[in-house]
C-alpha cells in the first residue's frame, strides 16, 4: 500500500536524502512560499464585507490554508524534489544470509498452522522465493549459525541440532572472514535466541564500520502458551558441613496463573527440601526460598526443580542446578567472658555438637585469672587476649560476653575494630551485666563496631523474664529458622520459653538489621541485631539468658542448639581467608571462557600486592593447566587471569600465593561447564534483540509474511560497491492526489460556505 502512494519503498525515504533538482537557489523557494501565503491572506481578507461574523471569519482562515498549501506544494514541485539513496550495483556484491542451526529453532510454534518446526518454516521462506530472488540480483551465500557459521551450499538438509546459538560471534566471525568481499547486507533468520550475553558494542561498532546493515527475520512465538521457566537461582557457592543454606528461586509461567507445584532442592537422587508454590500472574517474576541442609563435605551439584505441569509446552527449562562447595573445616571462635553463669557454659555445649565449630574461650575466674579452654597449645592465650594482629587474626570469630571495655588496652580495643574490618571476621556482643552500656562499651572506641546506639548511663541489664518473637526480617533468614516452614517457625519463636533476663541495647543503627525483639511487658525491646562492617560482620545478643530454653523444654528438644550453632555459623562461616578465589559464575553455559579473581592478605591481611599467584586448573579428561594470575591495577592484592575450558565437566582450581620462601595461602575453586543447557531456557522469540540488532546497523526487522519485499528492498545499502541513484518524486501518485484533493476541498468549502 505504501509503493501504490508513494511509488517507491519505505527504505528509500528512511536511508534516502532529499534534494531539489531546480536551477534556482532554495532561498527563493522560501521566499516565493511566504510571499504567495501572505498574499493569499492580503487576498481573501480584502475581500471579506468589514462587517463579517467571527465565524466567516474563521472559514475564511480555512479557505487561505488550504489554498496556501496547494500553492506551496505546486513551487515545491517546480523545483524539482527527489531523493538521492545509495543502491547496491547488481551482482558486484555478496549478500550473507545466516540460519540459526541451534536446538531451539526445532520448536514446532510457526508456519501458517503454527506447527512448524522454526527452522523449517526459515527454509520454507528462502525456498518459496526469497533466495531466488535475491540470486537474481546478487551474489548470494548461505551459511548455518549456532556457536559459529559454516558456509553451505544447500539449505534442505540443514537439521536444528546445534547445543548453543552464539550470534554475536557468528556475526563477529562473519565480518572478519569477509573483510575483502563486498558484503552489501547481512539477512539473518532466527528466533533471537543468545545464550552468550547478548550483541557486544564491539560487534555492533565493526559493522557500522563497514555500513553493513543487518537484516533480521523473527520466527517462533513472541509468548509461550503454556510453561513454567526457571529463571535464576541465588544461593551460596560455599558451606560449612551440615549448615542450614538459603536460596531464593526465581521463575515465571503464563498460562497456569492461580495453579500449584512444588518446588523441590535435590543433590543427585537425594531430596534436600520441597515447598508446595501457589503461582503468581502470567508472565510475572515470582521468588521463592526454600531452605536445605549442606550435609556433608564435598562439592555438590544441587538441582532445583519445579514439578512439569499438565500440557506444558517445555519441561526442559523446569530446572536448574548450582554448584555448592561444602568444607569439612573448622572455624575458630574466640569467645571472652567476664563471669561464669549459665549462657557461657550452654553456648559452649551447643559448639561441641557442631563439628564445623571450635570454641576457644578465656573465662575470667577472678581480677588477674583466667581459665582457657578449646585451646591448640599450651601458648595459646596464655598472657591473656592476643595483642598482635597475627594472633588474632588466627580466629574467625569473636565473642564478647560479659566484660567490660576497660579490660581491653586501646590497642586490643583497636585490634577488635581491625578484626572486623580489615580482617573479615564476625564480632558477637552478649548482653550481661559488664556487658554493652553497663560495661562502657558506649565510650570506648569500639562503640563504631556497635549495630545499635547504646543508651547513655547505667543499668541496662535487667534480671526479669523477656520473651523473644521474630521480625519480618528475622522470619526470612537463614539464622532464625528452627522450622522450615516459615509460618510455623514464626509461631515457634512466640511459644518459646521466656529467657532468665535482657538488656536494653539501645536503638539500631542506621544500615543494621533487626532479627528478632523481646516482649518486656508492654515494651519491645531489639533482642537480637546484626550489621556489616568493612569486610565483616557484628552482632548484639542483648540477653544472657537463652540458656533455659534448653532447661525448660522437653530432654532433647534441639531449639537452644540449633539456635546456637546457626548463630555461631553467621559469626564466622563467611570470614575469609588469606587467598580468596572467585569467579562471576561457576555454571558455563557452552562458553568456556573463564576470568578467575584472587585477593591476597599477608599473615596481618594487609593486602600483598607483590605475591605471585599461580592457579591450578584440573578438568574433564585429564586437563591440566598452570595459568599465572597478574595484578589488578590500581587494587591492591587483586589479582586476575582469564582462561578457557574447552571440554564440558567439572573443573577443579587451586589458587595458591606465595611470597618469597614462604606461602602466603590457597583457596579452591569449583566450577562446570555445560554445553546445550541454555538452549532450553528463554525459548520464546526474542524480539527484541532481532530489532535492535537491526536497527542498529541500519537494516530492519522483518515478520516472515512481509519477505516478498526483502529482495528489493535489500539493495538500499551503503555497504559493499554502491552508487548514488537519484529517484523523482513529482510524479508520485501521492501528489496528484494531495493536487486533486486541495483544489477541490478548498473549492467545495468556498461553494458551501460563500466566503469570496
Amino acid at each position: 500500500m505504501f509503493e501504490f502512494f508513494f511509488k517507491y519503498p519505505i527504505t528509500v525515504f528512511t536511508k534516502g536524502r532529499l534534494v531539489l533538482l531546480g536551477a534556482w537557489p532554495g532561498w527563493v523557494l522560501l521566499l516565493l512560499i511566504v510571499a504567495s501565503v501572505a498574499g493569499l491572506g492580503w487576498l481573501i481578507r480584502s475581500r471579506l464585507p468589514e462587517a463579517a461574523p467571527k465565524m466567516q471569519t474563521w472559514r475564511a482562515g480555512v479557505v487561505w490554508l488550504l489554498q496556501s498549501l496547494l500553492v506551496t506544494l505546486v513551487l515545491v514541485l517546480l523545483w524539482q524534489p527527489a531523493i538521492t539513496v545509495a543502491e547496491l550495483k547488481s551482482q558486484q556484491n555478496l549478500i550473507a544470509v545466516l540460519v540459526d542451526d541451534s536446538r531451539s529453532m526445532a520448536i514446532a510454534d510457526s508456519g501458517g498452522d503454527g506447527k512448524t518446526a522454526r527452522e523449517a518454516a526459515a527454509i520454507r521462506s528462502l525456498n518459496e522465493g526469497i533466495l531466488a530472488g535475491l540470486q537474481q540480483r546478487f551474489q548470494t551465500r548461505v551459511y548455518r549459525m549456532d556457536s559459529r557459521i559454516a558456509r553451505v551450499e544447500k539449505v534442505d538438509g540443514m537439521q536444528a541440532t546445534a547445543s548453543a546459538t552464539h550470534i554475536n560471534d557468528g556475526l563477529k566471525q562473519l565480518v572478519a572472514e569477509t573483510a575483502d568481499l563486498p558484503v552489501g547486507a547481512v539477512v539473518l533468520l532466527s528466533d533471537g535466541g543468545e545464550n552468550n550475553g547478548g550483541i557486544d558494542l564491539e560487534t555492533i561498532s565493526s559493522l557500522r564500520n563497514r555500513r553493513l546493515p543487518v537484516h533480521t527475520v523473527g520466527f517462533g512465538k513472541e509468548q509461550a502458551g503454556h510453561d513454567v521457566e526457571m529463571d535464576d537461582v541465588s544461593v551460596a557457592s560455599r558451606a560449612l558441613a551440615d549448615s542450614r543454606m538459603k536460596a531464593t528461586v526465581s521463575f515465571h509461567q503464563r498460562g497456569y496463573a492461580g495453579g500449584k507445584t512444588t518446588l523441590v532442592v535435590k543433590d543427585g537422587n537425594k531430596a534436600l527440601a520441597s515447598k508446595d508454590v501457589t503461582l503468581g500472574a502470567d508472565g510475572a517474576i515470582q521468588a521463592e526460598t526454600v531452605f536445605f541442609n549442606a550435609g556433608t563435605a564435598g562439592v555438590k551439584q544441587v538441582q532445583f526443580s519445579l514439578e512439569p505441569l499438565g500440557g506444558e509446552e517445555n519441561v526442559a527449562n523446569n530446572a536448574t542446578a548450582r554448584l555448592v562447595s561444602v568444607s569439612g573445616d573448622r572455624r575458630r571462635i574466640l569467645y571472652v567472658e567476664g563471669e561464669p553463669r549459665w549462657e557461657y557454659k550452654f553456648i559452649r555445649r551447643a559448639a561441641e555438637d557442631d563439628h564445623s565449630m571450635q570454641i576457644v574461650s578465656m573465662l575470667r575466674t577472678t581480677e588477674n585469672k583466667i581459665y582457657r579452654q578449646g585451646i591448640s597449645d599450651p601458648g595459646e592465650l596464655a598472657d591473656g587476649f592476643p595483642v598482635k594482629a597475627e594472633d588474632l587474626f588466627r580466629y574467625d570469630g569473636i565473642i564478647i560476653g560479659s566484660v567490660e571495655a576497660g579490660y581491653f588496652t586501646p590497642r586490643q580495643q583497636e585490634l577488635l575494630r581491625e578484626f572486623v574490618d580489615r580482617r573479615g571476621g564476625g564480632l558477637l556482643f552478649l548482653g550481661g551485666r559488664f556487658a554493652l552500656a553497663d560495661g562502657g562499651w558506649g565510650a570506648s572506641s569500639v562503640t563504631e563496631l556497635l549495630p545499635t546506639f547504646l543508651p547513655n548511663g547505667k543499668n541496662t541489664f535487667h534480671r526479669d523474664p523477656a520473651t523473644a518473637q521474630l521480625t519480618a526480617a528475622g522470619a526470612d533468614s537463614a539464622v532464625m529458622r528452627l522450622l522450615d516452614d516459615p509460618t510455623k517457625n514464626v509461631e515457634r519463636w512466640k511459644k518459646l520459653p521466656y529467657m532468665m533476663d535482657y538488656q536494653d541495647a539501645g536503638s539500631p543503627k542506621p544500615g543494621a538489621t533487626v532479627l528478632a525483639e523481646m516482649n518486656v511487658g508492654r515494651a519491645r525491646l531489639p533482642l537480637l541485631v546484626t550489621q556489616n562492617y568493612g569486610r565483616g560482620r557484628t552482632a548484639v545478643m542483648a540477653t544472657s539468658g537463652t540458656w533455659r530454653w534448653q532447661m525448660s523444654q522437653a530432654l532433647g528438644d534441639p531449639t537452644h542448639d540449633m539456635f546456637w550453632q546457626q548463630l555461631l555459623r553467621w559469626v564466622a562461616a563467611d570470614s575469609p581467608g588469606r587467598v580468596m578465589a572467585s569467579m562471576p559464575v561457576q555454571r558455563l553455559m557452552d562458553d568456556g571462557r573463564v576470568r578467575l579473581t584472587a585477593t591476597v592478605r599477608d599473615k596481618e591481611y594487609v593486602p600483598a600486592p607483590d605475591a605471585r599467584v599461580v592457579a591450578h586448573v584440573i578438568g574433564p579428561e585429564g586437563t591440566s593447566a598452570l595459568v599465572d594470575m597478574r595484578p589488578v591495577p590500581d587494587n591492591a592484592g587483586t589479582f586476575q587471569a582469564e582462561w578457557t575450558a574447552e571440554k564440558p565437566g567439572s573443573y577443579v582450581t587451586e589458587v595458591t600465593a606465595g611470597r618469597g620462601a614462604d606461602e602466603l595461602g590457597r583457596d579452591v575453586l569449583t566450577f562446570e561447564r555445560t554445553d546445550g543447557v541454555a538452549e532450553n531456557f528463554h525459548t520464546e522469540q526474542n524480539r527484541e534483540l532481532l530489532e535492535k540488532l537491526s536497527s542498529q546497523t541500519g537494516g530492519r526487522y522483518w515478520k516472515a509474511d512481509e519477505l516478498g519485499r526483502l529482495p528489493r528492498e535489500i539493495s538500499y545499502s551503503e555497504a559493499g560497491i554502491s552508487v548514488r541513484d537519484t529517484k523523482e518524486l513529482w510524479n508520485m501518485p501521492i501528489v496528484f492526489l494531495l493536487l486533486l484533493g486541495l483544489m477541490s476541498g478548498q473549492w467545495m468549502l468556498r461553494r458551501k460556505w460563500g466566503v469570496i
